[in-house]
């Protein structure tokens, strides 16, 4: 009976076929001792790093088919499983950290994020909780971000205090803009600036303004009254009134008059309790018991 000889394998293929195998256990040489570096350096175990490596490795994979879902406009379903992929993988939110919040309720903010929690980080929408946390009186800015793989981080931005709006039932902290950040006591709002008048929140802006062109006086300032939604009272801590013309240039102008003759005459702490820049160029003073006088502030250099 015949027999059939197989062809022998070549030398090429051979060599060929060992050429793969060795190069193989070089890369697993190489692996093995990458991770046993880093084993070396850092208080894991081999395991250990290869699980980290694992996961890092799945979480760019979820990253990267939720994105190309996304692009695709794979329906809501296939998304879902993907997040729930994600979720099983261990990327849900579990931890919430919120930096700079100083003088607001913190809890506050946390009460939002918290809404969240267990829920796949990738189904979170960053924008919404941000809205929401937008809607809180003391925040006037607020950065959320993912911290994978179970983290959520908030920064808030808080608006600053600037004065006490006096309200016929309490009184109210108000920042730069006129924003209601709280109600306030009586005790703690002592010597803080406090507005008043129907409307008045919306002209702090403009109030900052108008003491601002007379920096001499800001400071003795004790509180604002905007009158008939037209111009300003001030009084001073010594409760002396000075009343203002209609209109912003005209009230400037006449606070920068008054702050040049206090600086000549020592008007703030004196007898008169009333001063009235209405008219222009003159001021009309009451001292209490006494007839009013008038004082005629053109050409007075």
């Amino acid at each position: 009976m015949a027999r059939i000889k197989r062809k022998a394998t070549g030398a090429r293929r051979v060599a060929k076929s060992n050429g793969r195998r060795q190069t193989a256990r070089r890369a697993k040489a190489k692996t093995g001792s990458f991770l046993g570096s880093v084993a070396a350096v850092l208080p894991f175990t081999q395991e250990q790093l290869e699980r980290i490596f694992l996961a890092i490795v799945l979480g760019i994979a979820v990253t990267i088919a939720w994105f190309v879902a996304n692009m695709a406009g794979v329906p809501a379903m296939a998304q879902n499983q993907l997040a729930l992929a994600a979720s099983d993988a261990g990327f849900e939110v579990r931890r919430v950290t919120v930096t700079g919040v100083d003088r607001m309720n913190e809890l506050k903010v946390y009460e939002r994020a918290l809404a969240r929690r267990d829920r796949p980080m990738p189904l979170v929408e960053l924008g919404t909780l941000r809205e929401e946390l937008l809607e809180l009186p003391w925040v006037e800015d607020a950065r959320v971000s993912r911290q994978l793989p179970d983290t959520l981080k908030i920064d808030i931005v808080e608006r600053t205090p600037h004065a006490v709006l006096k309200k016929p039932d309490r009184l109210v902290l108000i920042d730069g803009h006129g924003v209601e950040l709280e109600p306030i006591s009586q005790a703690n709002a002592k010597g803080m600036l406090l507005i008043e008048g129907p409307g008045a929140a919306k002209q702090v802006e403009r109030l900052s303004h108008l003491l601002d062109s007379a920096p001499a006086l800001k400071p003795q300032v004790a509180s604002a009254e905007w009158v008939g939604n037209r111009r300003w009272n001030l009084t001073f801590e010594t409760r002396q009134i000075v009343a203002l013309p209609q209109g912003e240039d005209e009230a400037a102008s006449a606070l920068v008059t008054f702050a040049r003759l206090d600086g000549q005459n020592r008007l703030i702490g004196g007898k008169v309790a009333r001063f009235d820049m209405r008219v222009e160029d003159k001021i009309i003073m009451r001292v209490d018991g006494r007839a009013e006088q008038a004082l005629d502030t053109k050409g007075s250099d």
